[in-house]
């Protein structure tokens, strides 16, 4: 599964942030909630209109994200 297929870049949807198949839910919360513990299965009761793989495509868009030679500025 390739993470284009599930996550949108449109402007004139959540200011043009990363989102899952343009529902308006950001990349950004659905791993902010699993950063926060949340299993995926939880989110998926809370957010009924996700799918698993909307989540793995979360995953993978952040994974790519950091495949870069080096970070600067980041961490203080």
């Amino acid at each position: 599964m390739l993470w284009q297929e599930r996550i949108t870049l449109d402007p004139q949807i959540c200011h043009g942030k990363p989102c899952i198949r343009g529902l308006r839910y950001p990349v950004e919360l659905l791993l902010e909630l699993l950063s926060a513990g949340m299993k995926p299965a939880e989110i998926l009761a809370d957010y009924e209109d996700l799918e698993a793989e909307d989540i793995l495509a979360a995953l993978a868009f952040a994974t790519q994200l950091l495949q870069v030679k080096s970070i600067h500025g980041l961490v203080a």
